[in-house]
Formats: C-alpha cells, sequence, structure tokens
C-alpha cells in the first residue's frame, strides 16, 4: 500500500526585507515536474524585472529533487531553498523565492538565512497537511437502518461522501484500511449482519 506523505495544503506567498532587498516566498502542491516548471515560470513572468527568481522543488513520483540559485552565489540560495522542504518533509511541492535587491551585499551566510527564511514562511503560510491511501467503499442499507449505520461511519474514523436515497440508502464515504475491520465488526452488530461493505478502489485523501 502507498505510504502517506506530507505535503502542503494551498498556494501560498509571503514575504519580508533584509538589508533593503525585498524576498518574496511562493509555494504551491504540485504532482509533476511539468507543473512544478509551469509554476515557476509564472513566478518568473509575474517579477520579471527582480534580480532573481531562485526556486527549488521535490516530488514523489520520481523521488525527484531540483533547485537553482538563479545568478546568487553557488550554494547560498537553491540548496538553503531546497532543505527547508527537506527539513520539513513536505513533497510535491514547488518553491520560489523571489529577490529584488537593495543595493546591500548580505554575504554568503546571510543570503543563506534569507533564503531559508523565505522558504520557511512560505511553507507555514500554506499549511503542511498529511495525505493518507483511503479505501474508498459503499454500502447499502434500509431506512430503518440509516440512522445508526451513517452514524457508524465517522465513529470509527471514515468520511462521508455522498448518500442516494430511492428503495433503499446507498452511503459512499472512504476510511483508513486500518479502520475498516472495526468498521465492519460493528455494522455487522448494527445489522445484525444484513449489511456489507464494498470496496470500489483506493486513492489519497487529506487526513484531519
Amino acid at each position: 500500500m502507498a505510504e502517506a506523505y506530507k505535503t502542503v495544503g494551498q498556494q501560498a506567498c509571503d514575504a519580508f526585507t533584509e538589508k533593503r532587498s525585498r524576498f518574496i516566498g511562493y509555494i504551491q502542491p504540485v504532482q509533476t515536474e511539468e507543473e512544478a516548471l509551469s509554476f515557476i515560470q509564472s513566478i518568473k513572468s509575474k517579477h520579471w524585472d527582480a534580480k532573481h527568481n531562485v526556486y527549488a522543488y521535490c516530488l514523489r513520483e520520481g523521488q525527484i529533487k531540483r533547485y537553482s540559485d538563479d545568478g546568487e552565489p553557488q550554494g547560498t540560495a537553491g540548496i538553503p531553498t531546497l532543505d527547508v522542504l527537506l527539513k520539513t518533509g513536505v513533497t510535491d511541492v514547488a518553491v520560489v523565492v523571489t529577490r529584488y535587491f537593495g543595493g546591500i551585499l548580505l554575504g554568503g551566510g546571510g543570503l543563506v538565512r534569507a533564503y531559508s527564511h523565505a522558504a520557511r514562511l512560505a511553507v507555514e503560510k500554506a499549511g503542511v497537511i498529511t495525505m493518507a491511501v483511503c479505501k474508498l467503499c459503499t454500502l447499502t442499507c434500509d431506512y430503518n437502518q440509516y440512522g445508526r449505520v451513517a452514524a457508524l461511519i465517522p465513529e470509527c474514523g471514515g468520511f462521508l461522501d455522498d448518500s442516494d436515497f430511492g428503495e433503499a440508502v446507498s452511503l459512499s464515504f472512504h476510511m483508513a484500511e486500518e479502520a475498516l475491520p472495526a468498521f465492519e465488526a460493528q455494522l455487522a452488530d448494527a445489522t445484525c449482519g444484513s449489511v456489507s461493505v464494498r470496496i470500489d478502489g483506493e486513492r489519497f485523501f487529506q487526513l484531519p
């Protein structure tokens, strides 16, 4: 089974000024290298007049990790930006840190701290979330069973996705695989074994 992973919940940006240089950190969840490069290019186009648009991205697919100093001294920008992602443990993420040069040199250590800080601000603004594989499930029950069955799903850690009220009630929900046995046992007790769960597949969902 695919392992859970951490990523960011949304696109975000944050900024600060260091010795008159303006640093703007942008972050976006991405799933492919094409998406990462498209995001990077969009920020470069937006800030075409900036001195530097440093970037880094990490992808689960192929375990890809890339970065660029974009003209800053080697090792002072791209690697510190990537390092923030690695230390935070997030993947399927792209970051661009835009710098408008303020006329005062920051030195190697100053650049490392500034780019790291901008990347951290962006990660914090976007919010780190955990994605885990859940089973996609369906069950059908009678109307007199519906109230108890519908309540059991969240009680056992599941999330109701859809309800269909026809001759009987059909409920679609997702639940972590490890939670299913306990749910199925309680479902059998609650319905005298008359209702069973059908597994329709699996996909990643954000854990609460």
